[in-house]
């Protein structure tokens, strides 16, 4: 089950909790210090939101982690398919180096105990993976752009080429984000996904009364989970409309551009002293 702490500023996954080694979570908009549209607790540092507010935003987020992070890596994406592995290489680099390494990036994977890798959304969808048999987690980031270029599917490939990830060990979550009844289309991108291949039928709807196709981003990236093998009893998907409960998660359709982010991440817990 879904559910929001006690102080109401993260979004856990109930499909996580046998696995006391890993803790995810999506930020919602309550209880932090930034303003206007970008109100209040922003913790994505690539907007216009003032700095200071942002860098306290994140320090109470780590402090209400279970652990706190050694790191919260949040890549500049740009709703392309570039993955990046935090690895050994990442953390050994100098501040500046890791800034251009996490450019026009939109998934994240990582071994590395105590490292939280995050994705910034405000209608996107944000994947979390965690293949417990490899202790490996990864984050990805899925626009539409980004889940008709099969970002999901892309970033499962890369954990299985560098770890030996199966489908079968594979716990997924599909975060908040824009739901099928708002979020409509037009002809070109329809076809874009029609073109590369998904069920239309199954992602797409055509409605009457907005003379529009509507797709479900959450089934066209369920879809790329099934098809490596993720169980279906595996995969939790929030069901959160972000563009409907703009009030509680970022929605840029609703606030626009220069507003706050919703940011998903995931972490392995560093159980060494």
């Amino acid at each position: 089950m879904i559910a929001l702490t006690e102080d109401k500023r993260m979004l856990g996954y109930g499909v996580m909790t046998p696995y006391s080694n890993i803790f995810c979570f999506a930020t919602t908009r309550w209880g932090g210090f930034s303003k206007g549209d970008y109100a209040s607790f922003n913790c994505t540092p690539y907007t216009e939101d003032d700095a200071e507010s942002v860098r306290r935003n994140q320090e109470l987020l780590c402090n209400s982690m279970p652990q706190r992070p050694k790191e919260l890596v949040i890549p500049f994406q740009t709703h392309g398919t570039k993955v990046e592995v935090i690895d050994e290489k990442y953390l050994n680099t100098t501040s500046d180096e890791r800034t251009t390494m996490l450019q026009r990036v939109d998934a994240l994977i990582t071994k590395e105990p105590g490292c939280c890798i995050c994705i910034s959304t405000a209608d996107c969808i944000p994947i979390l993976l965690y293949d417990r048999k490899n202790q490996v987690v990864a984050a990805a980031h899925a626009g539409w752009r980004g889940t008709v270029n099969y970002i999901a599917g892309h970033t499962l490939d890369r954990m299985r080429a560098l770890y030996g990830t199966d489908g079968k060990d594979v716990i997924a979550c599909i975060g908040p984000g824009i739901s099928l009844p708002s979020f409509e289309v037009g002809e070109e991108v329809y076809e874009a996904f029609r073109m590369n291949g998904f069920a239309m039928d199954y992602i797409s709807e055509w409605k009457p009364e907005t003379h529009k196709y509507h797709i479900d981003l959450w089934a066209a990236n369920r879809m790329q989970l099934l098809d490596f093998g993720v169980p279906g009893e595996q995969i939790e998907t929030s069901g959160i409309c972000t563009y409907m409960r703009h009030e509680e998660f970022f929605s840029a359709r609703r606030l626009g551009i220069k507003s706050g982010r919703i940011l998903s991440g995931i972490m392995i817990v560093d159980t060494k002293p």
